[in-house]
């Protein structure tokens, strides 16, 4: 029986990927900074842990109790809108720590083990931002965007050794909290004249048409998982396939 370690499992994408793979017969890691049992059914297949990505001693301990695994999905993530003149530049280097050197440090933790064995998969989860241009997130963009070339690279680097690294991208998903574990408040980062600018989009995400839930991507990471192909990309939600041309 397979195992996956899926990071930012409190909520939203990484919550549902942990059921739907735990639900499809999968040992499950499910980390996140401060456990919630309560998430999830008790299971001898899953085991819940203590995660902070931007902390070194954590990422070691949590691969420890983890033990072995065939799959790192590397979700958590911090979202960031707003203008990026008013963005307060702490809140970006937090943005760059999670999604990005989280990112780069939780797969060069896991790569030794999957080197040993001759095998394993690394998912990266970015974002459809990366596919065509989002206004009003340009510091967000640019952490997801990193994974990207990080990403592309190192499927080639690790290839040789039995480890494929793929990549799932989300579209937007109203239903996850995107923008809200920050403590940013929207009106402190859209001062005029952005505000007017803001206004349509602002309204467009209101009302998203299409969009991306959380089970689209839970379905886009299973199927870059299981993908024999050499496909490097598995956007998810209609959304982001639209803006994939798929």
């Amino acid at each position: 029986m397979k195992t996956i370690l899926i990071t930012g499992c409190s909520s939203g994408y990484g919550l549902e990927t942990a059921r739907h793979f735990h639900a499809n017969g999968w040992n499950v890691a499910a980390t996140m900074r401060t456990p919630r049992p309560d998430l999830f059914e008790t299971s001898d297949r899953l085991r819940i842990l203590a995660l902070d990505v931007t902390d070194p001693d954590s990422i070691a301990l949590a691969l420890e109790r983890a033990g072995p695994i065939d799959v790192l999905v590397n979700n958590a993530g911090i979202g960031l809108f707003g203008a990026l003149e008013h963005s307060p530049m702490q809140k970006i280097r937090d943005v760059y720590a999670t999604n990005t050197l989280g990112t780069i440090a939780m797969t060069q933790a896991a790569i030794p083990q999957m080197r040993t064995r001759g095998s394993g998969t690394i998912v990266n989860v970015t974002s459809s931002a990366t596919l065509a241009p989002f206004p009003l997130a340009a510091a967000y963009t640019g952490s997801k965007s990193a994974i990207q070339g990080f990403t592309g690279s190192l499927a080639h680097e690790l290839a040789p050794l039995g480890i494929s690294v793929k990549l799932v991208e989300p579209g937007y998903g109203p239903t996850t909290a995107f923008a809200q574990n920050t403590d940013i408040r929207l009106e402190d980062v859209l001062p005029e004249p952005y505000g007017n600018y803001a206004a349509p989009i602002l309204a467009a995400m209101a009302a998203p048409a299409p969009f991306t839930t959380e089970a689209d991507v839970a379905e886009a990471v299973w199927a870059a998982v299981h993908d024999t192909s050499g496909r490097s990309h598995f956007p998810a939600g209609a959304d982001a396939l639209a803006l994939a041309g798929g």
